[in-house]
């Protein structure tokens, strides 16, 4: 996969993560549905999981000064989107 002219590494789980909120764009994937996705029902108690790998995640595909692709949504869960506004 290509980021701005170069290769991005995910770790299995982060590409199944950007690949399931790709796939919902613009569309608010809760904490309980992502969970359950990339980690199965006995991980729905442990949303640190998904805070480290959403900030591991956001570190490959964003750069330092810009919004991210990834919004979180408080409480609820996250939002991509594909196209960022302009500065």
């Amino acid at each position: 996969m290509l980021v701005r002219d170069a290769e991005l590494h995910l770790t299995p789980k982060e590409f199944d993560l950007l690949l399931l909120l790709a796939r919902n764009e613009d569309r608010v994937m809760t904490h309980k549905k992502l969970l359950r996705a990339i980690w199965g029902p006995s991980a729905l108690q442990q949303p640190e999981y998904l805070r480290v790998l959403v900030a591991q995640l956001r570190k490959k595909i964003d750069l330092p000064s810009s919004p991210s692709y990834i919004e979180s949504e408080p409480w609820v869960g996250y939002r991509f989107r594909a196209t960022l506004p302009q500065a």
